[in-house]
């Protein structure tokens, strides 16, 4: 036995193999996960030809920890078998959730590592890639040429240490944004400019994406950034918003409506869709309300996910852009949710509001049962609340797999009427979930009310078409008895509806039921043009009223509007004192309807790749620049106007 457990050979040779072997294992690590990545064997070849440097990294990232762990634990086999677990889990994720909404991993998705199993949950059935086991064996089979290769590599005294300490140093180096512009010029890689995760993904791999989202540098601060110079931005936003004093004094709302703001899960208009035809309109309440309300695209940030993401851009106003590619803006520090005052907060800080949010799942997602109470609601109602409330129903009250949108309405007007008795207003937050993914066919028992028909689709796409079609059925006529059950009071109200993405609908062959239709020309959002981005990153949107005279002669019109927008449009409307933040938030949402990773929406919906390629007059990029200034004063720098950020213009 011990024969067995002997080094063989010196130890600087043991040494040098050690090395060697544990680049070997980075290699075949490499080797395994980049198929994964990048499925197309064609275009793996063009990539591996192109960037050889990438695959030189992306060997060093997987290499390190082999060594760390081979050093550490005295067994190089067992830093293999770690590592190349950790790195086809990895990609395997990826794959999942670039197969669910077409967006590949990003590190900021890490804040949800705790919750998986829940997103996993309401994505459906997964299943890995073909040729994933395969290449998952290879892996296996490193590892076992390790075990016997392993009196080959042993370490021991001075030798393990010295070697243990060199790799974790390297290691450690290597994920330091301190070494990392010096990797990169090493590489060939950027680690200063921000891209898309998709942009970032099928540009360096998922490896070196994940390895760039870690270490790209800091937000660079304004130019000339001090005290100075943000009570010189604070003095030319006073400026700028006194000029809106006249209008917003004589259109203020004398009344102080409720407000209700409903996340309708993956709403959009589906009669657009070409093709599809229907025997009767899956949206006959949307659009008679259209009519009587304002409503237009509404642009969002994102394609089938990032619910907790948008909710987040819609009440405070700050978005993924604002911050690093490692930021989950879920999960920031609790103190930077309570920099500025949140739009709920604009109702209760400044009248007698009471704020309460509503939501159809359970509290497990997105970090909400922290980030709403510091956001200004006072209490936070899951579907297990909801059926508490003692509301009067009859049947289920389920629909497919989650909670019935008309069910949880009533709970909304519920609470509604009871904090009304109580001499309150209500600023109530919905979000839906009966139109959540998956859309199998058996979701809602086979059932589709309207009758769908297409020439395109194959009978089993239909089948799935037919279940998304249910799915916006079921939200608009739960829409049209809410709307219903506000008619009858006499309580005034608003009514914000909303889609926050569209359904990323894919087909029996991979395919998207977009890209069946020619609205995106593949599955690889790197291959859309700015156009094709925006007209998948938007949905629809409404705002409706009990009493006309809320929507201040606006009845009937279209406004384009966004996740950013709608906010502003709605305290504009209501006449609602805001604070210099959201009265600045108003002015760029009139420059600026969408700042996103893959394209900019101007105030006009004129649509760019980005706000650099946008063409913006000086004033402008004025705006954007104040915004810029705040934003980084606030989260990154000294503070020194964020206080006053949350008073009253000319305070």
């Amino acid at each position: 036995m011990k024969r067995r457990n002997r080094p063989i050979g010196p130890q600087w040779l043991r040494g040098i193999l050690f090395v060697l072997l544990s680049a070997a294992m980075g290699y075949a690590i490499t080797r395994a996960v980049l198929p994964i990545n990048f499925p197309d064997a064609t275009e793996l070849a063009k990539w591996v030809d192109k960037y050889p440097n990438y695959i030189a990294l992306t060997t060093v990232i997987y290499a390190l920890p082999v060594a760390v762990l081979g050093a550490v634990t005295g067994r190089l086999w067992l830093g293999g078998a770690v590592t190349g677990a950790a790195a086809m889990a990895l990609a395997l994720v990826n794959y999942f959730k670039t197969a669910i909404n077409g967006t590949p991993l990003s590190l900021a998705d890490f804040g949800l590592a705790t919750q998986l199993g829940e997103v996993a949950g309401v994505a459906g059935s997964l299943t890995p890639p073909e040729g994933f086991w395969p290449l998952a064996g290879l892996v296996l089979a490193c590892v076992a040429a390790l075990v016997v290769t392993r009196r080959l590599t042993m370490l021991r005294g001075k030798g393990r240490f010295f070697c243990a300490t060199l790799s974790l140093a390297a290691l450690l180096a290597l994920f330091s944004p301190l070494c990392a512009p010096t990797v990169g010029e090493v590489f060939s890689v950027d680690v200063y400019a921000r891209m898309p995760a998709a942009h970032n993904n099928s540009f360096h791999g998922l490896t070196i994406a994940l390895w760039r989202d870690l270490v790209v540098q800091d937000m660079p601060a304004p130019e000339g950034y001090s005290e100075a110079s943000m009570q010189r931005v604070l003095a030319r936003i006073d400026e700028l918003l006194a000029e809106d004093e006249p209008a917003q004094a004589d259109d203020g709302a004398a009344v102080q409506p409720n407000v209700i703001m409903i996340l309708s899960e993956a709403f959009f208009d589906v009669t657009s869709l070409p093709d599809l035809t229907y025997d009767a309109d899956p949206l006959a309440n949307f659009h008679a309300l259209e009519k009587e309300g304002i409503s237009g695209t509404f642009y969002s940030h994102y394609l089938g996910y990032g619910t907790g993401y948008l909710e987040i851009a819609m009440q405070y106003g700050v978005s993924n852009m604002d911050f690093g590619a490692s930021t989950n803006i879920c999960f920031l520090e609790d103190e930077k949710y309570e920099l500025f005052s949140s739009l709920p907060e604009q109702y209760t800080g400044s009248g007698n509001y009471r704020a309460e949010m509503f939501h159809a799942y359970n509290d497990s997602l997105y970090n909400r049962t922290v980030t709403y109470p510091l956001l200004g609601y006072s209490d936070l109602s899951f579907s297990a609340d909801i059926q508490q409330m003692g509301i009067e129903w009859s049947g289920s009250v389920y629909g497919g797999y989650y909670l019935k949108d008309a069910y949880m309405y009533k709970g909304m007007l519920q609470r509604m009427e009871e904090i009304n008795a109580s001499g309150q207003r209500a600023f109530l937050y919905g979000i839906t979930m009966e139109n959540h993914q998956p859309f199998d066919v058996e979701k809602f028992g086979g059932a589709c009310q309207i009758g769908v028909e297409s020439e395109v689709l194959a009978p089993e796409d239909l089948e799935i078409a037919k279940v998304m079609v249910e799915g916006m059925t079921r939200a608009d006529q739960a829409l049209g008895a809410l709307v219903s059950a506000l008619r009858e009071s006499d309580e005034p109200t608003v009514v914000v509806f909303f889609g926050d993405h569209r359904p990323n609908l894919f087909l029996t062959d991979g395919d998207t039921i977009y890209t069946k239709y020619g609205i995106s020309p593949s599955n690889d959002m790197t291959a859309w043009t700015p156009e094709q981005v925006a007209e998948l990153y938007s949905t629809d949107y409404l705002i409706w009223a009990n009493d006309a005279a809320l929507l201040q002669g606006r009845t009937g019109t279209e406004q384009d509007s966004s996740i950013t927008a709608v906010g502003p449009q709605l305290l504009d409307l209501t006449g609602t004192p805001v604070s210099r933040y959201w009265g600045l938030l108003q002015k760029v949402s009139e420059v600026c309807l969408a700042n996103g990773e893959l394209y900019f929406a101007d105030g006009e919906s004129g649509i760019s790749a980005s706000e650099a390629a946008a063409a913006l007059t000086e004033e402008q990029r004025e705006l954007l620049e104040l915004r810029a200034a705040v934003v980084y004063d606030a989260f990154f720098g000294k503070h020194y106007i964020t206080a006053a950020m949350n008073e009253p213009a000319g305070t």
